[in-house]
């Protein structure tokens, strides 16, 4: 078969511009207000959210149905499944909004990345966790130092008692990285590499798609070998979809946990 290959390129998602395509509002304010399409992709999947919870209880029921009792069940699997399964019946219920929070904007962020049209979650590109990072880890840091005060929560953490004198001088560093740097960090790039791994994989399937249907044609039945693959890749990502917004959000609840207790070493 005749026709025309049209090679990925995932520079105009990653790096926009001048190099690689206009963005709207780009003249604005010296370009602060600009957008690409995944600025575009995640605005609008945040507005999605607002939306279906707006419309899920603006007139709540005692008897929930449809779309209410859905958005119900979802919060009480992370009320129940994350938040106080991890910190307890009491400080479950007072961190569910934050935690609650960082999950269902996980979700809905990592959810565009099927959907056709967009075909990226906007947590591919590193803005977006390092946000959802920093709301948990700002969150950790609240809740040790409104339990112990800032000082005192900050020593209980790195320090562990009845070390001999010297070993501290390697533990506390130690201490210090794990727990007030490598904590944000790999939450923020855990969740980035997955979604950016998953939509260079779906891109070369594609591809490859395209290349073997349009390019070679002794090979045109391997088209619908990667077809197969590619599908059957994209109902993994749909596990992935749900399984990183959950492990996610079970992490920034550990971490409080942690800081709630971080005087038991």
């Amino acid at each position: 078969m005749k026709g025309e290959f049209h090679a990925p390129e995932l520079d105009p998602e990653f790096f926009p511009g001048e190099t690689y395509g206009h963005m709207l509002l780009e003249d604005v304010a010296n370009g602060w207000f600009a957008l690409d399409r995944l600025m575009l992709v995640r605005l609008l999947m945040a507005a999605v959210l607002v939306i279906v919870f707006a419309l899920a209880f603006r007139n709540p029921k005692l008897v929930p149905s449809g779309l209410q009792n859905v958005a119900e069940i979802a919060v009480d699997f992370v009320r129940l499944n994350i938040a106080e399964d991890i910190l307890g019946k009491k400080e479950g219920r007072r961190f569910l909004p934050i935690i609650a929070t960082i999950f269902f904007t996980t979700l809905f962020m990592n959810a565009a990345t099927i959907i056709p049209g967009l075909n990226i979650s906007p947590n591919a590109r590193i803005g977006m966790p390092i946000v959802l990072a920093i709301a948990g880890y700002l969150t950790m840091i609240y809740a040790g130092a409104k339990r112990y005060g800032f000082g005192k929560f900050v020593k209980s953490s790195v320090v562990i008692p009845n070390l001999p004198p010297a070993l501290h001088l390697l533990v506390v560093p130690i201490e210090i990285f794990s727990t007030f740097i490598l904590r944000p960090v790999t939450l923020a790039l855990r969740l980035m590499a997955n979604f950016l791994a998953g939509h260079i994989i779906l891109v070369l399937l594609f591809s490859a798609t395209n290349f073997f249907f349009w390019q070679l044609n002794a090979w045109t039945a391997l088209a619908g070998v990667t077809s197969l693959a590619a599908v059957l890749f994209t109902l993994y990502e749909c596990i992935i979809i749900f399984l990183q917004a959950y492990i996610f959000a079970l992490l920034v609840a550990v971490y409080i946990e942690l800081s709630l207790h971080a005087d038991a070493h």
